[in-house]
């Protein structure tokens, strides 16, 4: 039972520990927090500022809460404190500096929570005036001056100056006002040393007057150097100079002295106290020497320039022609211009070639003859005399390579078009630049191009209007005085727009008949290869397209019928890339040949047979008539088969359109029949001669405007009818024929050929016996 109480407080006092921590934090809220600067932000130096900062927060009564206060200057922690006064937090700035000015900020943390004010910008102005402060005021040549300079009351980060003689001589950067420094000053006379500071307050800087002048005095040693030279006039290239360096006039110093002879930068010799040299002068060396002493920080030094008379001049090297090709005689000059010639004549100055030539000779002093190398070569002439050797500048020769045979070709893939622009480029694979390109037509120059480098080209903008014109083109090029060197004649393929589209179709349109086949014939003028379009009128897609390597192709329809008759045309391009369209034709398909044949075939038939009634009905009225006068009746004869026989010499169709007609030209019909035998009588007279009858037929004639004029009226057409009497007297072995003739023309009665006109007058017919 105890066990169990026990733990019961334990459990309950950890429920209300749990608690109070948890009522702890909402017992309590930051409202707000507030930084203002005292007396104002912006104040004069050595004002005492404070920094207040105040929370206003809202809590339980009578509940303390640890405050932690944190105040930042330029993002920078100068000062925190934690305390449980609700009261405002103050930070006092005693005697305020520039160093203080700044960006200030406030922070207040309470159990977790924090809160931060506002940012403002404290504004401290004016600096203390420096102080400089010197050890010696009075030094020897070659001390050193010892100063200290100080800010009174200044802060932060600061740059001290030193000044001689208003020229700044030392800087320092210390986080102290005060600092101490020591350097030379530039020599003996007196000089006013001033110093000044400046104060950093990123991102801006602020400067000081500068401070009290103090005068120092520096007293010059009593040391001299001394520089001798002998000889020291009329000195010649080659004569020997003697030269002394040393120094005078010491009384106070006990330091060593060294001393230094040098002749422009090279030093000749160095030492204590003194030293001499002997040497070789030549006229294009320094002829100045310097003798220069050094005692601790003291530096004095003595100069003297010495002519030196030039004993000859340095050779130069020159080469004629100025531009020589490979294998090409040449000549290398080496001449000094100007010689001392009261000590040295003409004579005594040789010269020679470096390195040895081995194609060049000497022929006279100074000149050397050969032929240009194949490569560049780099010579160096040597002119000497009285031991002494001048060496020219280097020479290199550079022999031009001659030009070769320049080539022609048109720039770029595509060949030219005529009428159109393109580019024509010359190019020698050989040759040293510059090469001068000209174009040539027919031998006459037309442009000239100058390449002086390998990234240029000789490109030339010409046009053609004609073929042949392209072989006209030449390149020249040159690269010398010489006479250029001509290219090849330019051959390549021009190519021709497509022009004069001309659209054949085989048969003629008159001869366009069904079930015929239908050819098209395309032909352009222009360069293959060319590709040709059909069209139909109507139609988008082509009916073929085909490239050809000719200017012309055909196409074929086989087996016409009523629905290929329409317009067609041709479209043709080749790559010149322009497109021309033939003069479009229209084709319409007529009625086959076999069905006009037929149809005449069974007009002409019903015709004959329409003829045949006729001439029987005519026969048979007029026998009736002239029954009584007869001279003959022929017996009659057995029944026998009729025969038609239908000769067409030349149909043709002349026109399918409504409004057309067809006609039959010189058609010879011939129709022939056996007559029956006859039962009648015969006649008393029995003539020797076949009986003939001639009857006539008369029908329309149509007329064929493409082929003959149309003619008004009928046409008559005669049937020639042969009788043979039956019996003995028929001396024909065939029985009785009747002809139809069926001609084109309308004759005249006239023209009948003699026989028929003799039976037709002078005889009398036989009656026809039914």
């Amino acid at each position: 039972m105890g066990v169990m109480l026990l733990l019961t407080s334990v459990l309950l006092s950890s429920y209300v520990g749990s608690q109070t921590g948890a009522d702890a934090q909402s017992m309590f809220t930051i409202r707000s927090i507030s930084l203002s600067l005292e007396p104002r932000d912006d104040v004069p130096r050595d004002t005492n500022v404070t920094v207040r900062c105040g929370a206003v927060v809202s809590s339980v009564e009578h509940q303390p809460l640890s405050r932690e206060y944190t105040i930042y200057k330029d993002g920078v922690t100068i000062y925190s404190k934690t305390t449980s006064s609700p009261e405002d937090l103050l930070y006092p700035l005693s005697q305020a500096r520039v160093s203080h000015t700044g960006k200030y900020k406030c922070r207040i943390s309470i159990e977790g929570k924090s809160l931060s004010s506002e940012s403002h910008r404290l504004t401290v102005t004016g600096l203390s005036t420096p102080v400089l402060l010197v050890e010696q005021t009075k030094l020897r040549e070659g001390e050193e001056l010892k100063a200290s300079c100080s800010a009174p009351g200044e802060t932060g980060s600061i740059i001290f100056y030193f000044f001689e003689d208003l020229k700044e001589k030392r800087e320092e950067r210390v986080n102290l006002d005060r600092v101490e420094v020591t350097f030379p000053l530039s020599g003996p006379g007196q000089h006013t040393i001033e110093c000044s500071y400046m104060v950093l307050i990123p991102p801006d800087k602020r400067a000081s007057e500068k401070s009290n002048s103090v005068p120092v005095s520096v007293r010059e040693l009593s040391i001299t150097p001394v520089l001798d030279i002998f000889p020291q006039y009329k000195v010649y290239e080659g004569d020997q100079l003697t030269l002394f360096c040393k120094f005078k006039d010491i009384y106070d110093h006990v330091d060593p002295v060294h001393v230094y002879l040098s002749q422009g930068t090279k030093l000749l010799k160095s030492g204590q106290n003194e030293v001499n040299h002997t040497m070789k002068v030549l006229a294009e060396d320094p002829a100045e020497f310097e003798c220069r002493l050094e005692m601790g920080k003291v530096v004095k030094a003595e100069t003297k320039a010495i002519p030196v008379t030039e004993l000859f001049s340095v050779p130069t090297l020159t080469m004629f022609p100025v531009e020589v090709f490979q294998k090409e005689p040449m000549k290398l000059v080496c001449k000094s211009e100007t010689f001392a010639s009261e000590r040295l004549s003409k004579e005594d100055l040789t010269y020679a070639i470096d390195p040895t030539p081995f194609h060049l000779v000497e022929r006279s002093s100074g000149e050397f003859f050969g032929k240009a190398l194949s490569l560049e070569f780099s010579y160096t002439c040597l002119a000497s005399a009285k031991e002494i050797v001048k060496q020219s500048k280097t020479l290199t020769v550079r022999p031009k390579v001659s030009v070769s045979i320049p080539k022609i070709s048109i720039k770029g893939e595509s060949k030219p078009i005529i009428g159109r622009p393109f580019r024509i480029q010359c190019k020698s694979d050989n040759g040293s630049l510059p090469i001068n390109y000209t174009l040539l037509q027919d031998f006459m120059p037309v442009s000239s191009v100058i390449v002086r480098s390998d990234s240029e080209e000789a490109l030339f903008n010409v046009t053609v209007h004609r073929p042949k014109d392209i072989q006209m083109f030449m390149c020249e090029a040159s690269n010398s005085r010489r006479e250029g060197l001509l290219s090849p004649k330019l051959q390549t393929t021009v190519v021709e727009p497509v022009s004069h589209p001309l659209l054949t179709v085989i048969p003629t349109l008159p001869e366009i008949t069904e079930g015929s086949d239908l050819l098209f014939i395309c032909s352009v003028m222009g360069t293959p290869p060319v590709t040709f379009k059909l069209y139909r009128v109507g139609f988008d897609k082509a009916l073929f397209d085909r490239t050809s390597y000719e200017n012309y192709t055909s196409f074929e329809i086989h087996g016409l019928g009523k629905d290929h008759s329409g317009t067609y045309y041709f479209q043709a391009t080749n790559p010149a890339t322009n497109f021309v369209s033939s003069e479009p034709v229209n084709i319409e398909v007529r009625l086959a040949l076999w069905k006009k044949i037929v149809i005449g075939g069974f007009c002409l038939l019903a015709l004959s047979v329409l003829v045949v009634v006729c001439v029987l009905c005519f026969k048979s009225h007029r026998g009736k008539k002239e029954g009584a006068s007869e001279l003959s009746v022929k017996p009659a004869r057995p029944k026998s088969d009729v025969s038609l026989t239908v000769n067409l010499t030349h149909i043709t169709a002349i026109s399918d359109t409504p409004t057309a007609t067809r006609a039959v030209d010189r058609t010879t019909i011939s129709v022939w029949t056996e007559r029956p035998p006859q039962a009648s009588e015969e006649t008393s007279v029995v003539s020797n001669e076949p009986d003939v009858e001639y009857t006539e037929v008369v029908h329309p004639r149509s007329a064929d405007p493409p082929r003959a004029p149309l003619k008004k009226g009928t046409e008559t057409v005669y049937s020639e009818l042969q009788n043979s009497p039956h019996g003995e007297a028929d001396h024909h072995p065939y029985g009785s024929v009747e002809y139809a003739d069926l001609n084109g023309e309308q004759p005249d009665i006239n023209h009948y050929p003699p026989e028929v006109n003799h039976h037709y007058h002078h005889h009398e017919l036989p009656v026809p016996v039914d």
